[in-house]
């Protein structure tokens, strides 16, 4: 059986289309990106650390941006281009680390886990369905969906606490508590499973809800709980 594995704390010589990265630090990490005038990258406009002034930035709309204002998110993201440093932190404990796209492929990404990605990148999200999914999974609104370009493309995530990847095989599962996991491959599906826990007849009971994975595909999971209240929107 598959189990998962931990991403690397720090890059020194990353590389993707347009640019070069690194990330670096131990508690409250950064992401520290040099584009060469080829590739912009967009972000959320709260996730900047500082810039070079040769980076131009400006604003990308999104599409559906009503649905989203309801629920209190970013109805934009920010979009960073020219010949430069640029860098990155959710200025909280944790890890960032790199999603590696091909042309084409997809991944699904919890809300208020992204980073950064490569301007080629294909961006879009949808409305997590079902009430105690949303609510008593702690599952947030909105799912993040990020497409590969045409010379592939690189997604940046951060993870609440340390980064792990698990790759499932065809019909495999892993029952993942609901703060718990980061990224799913399409191909991976997951049901909530609900276990009823009772101390005796004297004593009290309570629940434990699991996501329920099922391969194949990856799964990114993180270490740290993260309820969606904390996260300043």
């Amino acid at each position: 059986m598959a189990t998962p594995i931990l991403h690397p704390d720090n890059v020194k010589d990353g590389a993707g289309p347009g640019l070069t990265y690194r990330i670096e630090g131990t508690l409250v990490p950064s992401l520290h990106i040099h584009l060469d005038g080829q590739m912009g990258v967009f972000f959320e406009h709260h996730v900047i650390l500082w810039k070079q002034p040769s980076i131009d930035i400006d604003v990308m709309k999104l599409g559906k941006s009503f649905t989203r204002a309801i629920s209190g998110l970013n109805v934009f993201m920010t979009r960073a281009e020219g010949t430069g440093d640029i860098a990155f932190s959710r200025d909280t404990p944790g890890q960032v680390f790199a999603l590696q796209l091909a042309p084409g492929e997809k991944t699904y990404v919890r809300e208020h886990q992204f980073l950064a990605a490569t301007e080629n990148t294909e961006y879009g999200f949808e409305r997590v369905k079902g009430v105690a999914s949303m609510m008593v999974g702690n599952q947030g609104f909105f799912i993040d969906h990020f497409t590969g370009g045409a010379e592939g493309s690189i997604v940046w995530l951060h993870a609440y606490g340390n980064a792990y990847d698990i790759v499932l095989a065809d019909g495999e599962t892993i029952d993942v508590e609901p703060g718990a996991w980061i990224y799913r491959d399409p191909t991976v599906t997951y049901e909530q499973k609900l276990i009823g826990l009772k101390a005796g007849i004297l004593g009290g009971g309570g629940n434990l809800i699991f996501n329920r994975f099922r391969g194949p595909g990856r799964v990114g999971l993180q270490s740290g709980f993260f309820a969606v209240s904390d996260e300043k929107k």
